[in-house]
């Protein structure tokens, strides 16, 4: 299945749940969700019980979404995070936080995941000093990661850094906003990602 390209908003209504697929609507209380807190259609508002299958689906499609990842990419991870030792859940969620994408937008330099992806595919990002367009590659500790030069003024590079006060930044990266660039100074713990999502459904739906 291919990356989803159609309506995000629809997404969280559907999911019922924020994935930070919007920025700035999401910071002012603007969007789709927060004004329509139910599924989307017109039998949106409807109560209906959801099967142990579903409630696995769901956490899986609330993951591959808000990450922005497609199926053929979420399988390899989970594939990856399976054969490291430890929790398959936790190493799952760590890989994806690696990401080169996810990395930018953890930094404060996109306001959102599909921004930051398009920063790096267009070559606004460099690692260590080389430009570098791979949304998945996977970011070491250590690495630093910078906005090259012509772009450190785009003003929605500008705009995202303003929304950190908001925002806050996570502890797994130092950031220089005068200079745009960030050192992502370690692999995080588990329990420091934020994000409304079981892992452990997961890796249910994946084991059948």
């Amino acid at each position: 299945m291919a990356r989803y390209r159609g309506p995000v908003e629809k997404l969280e209504r559907r999911l019922g749940v924020s994935l930070a697929l919007k920025g700035e609507r999401r910071l002012a209380g603007k969007s789709a969700l927060d004004k329509r807190p139910y599924a989307p259609g017109q039998h949106g508002q409807r109560r209906t019980k959801i099967s142990e299958y579903g409630l696995q689906l769901r956490e899986k499609q609330k993951a591959k979404f808000m990450y922005g990842v497609s199926e053929k990419q979420f399988r390899k991870l989970f594939a990856q995070a399976a054969r490291k030792e430890g929790n398959t859940g936790e190493n799952l969620i760590l890989l994806i936080e690696r990401r080169l994408d996810n990395v930018v937008y953890r930094m404060g330099f996109a306001t959102t995941r599909r921004n930051a992806r398009q920063l790096v595919t267009h070559g606004h990002v460099l690692v260590n000093g080389q430009k570098l367009d791979i949304p998945s590659y996977k970011v070491n500790a250590g690495e630093k990661i910078e906005i090259c030069e012509k772009s450190k003024s785009n003003p929605q590079v500008v705009r995202s850094l303003e929304l950190t006060a908001q925002t806050g930044i996570v502890p797994w990266v130092d950031i220089d906003k005068d200079k745009v660039f960030g050192i992502f100074t370690r692999i995080p713990e588990r329990e420091e990602v934020i994000i409304p999502v079981e892992e452990r459904l997961i890796v249910e739906l994946y084991s059948k």
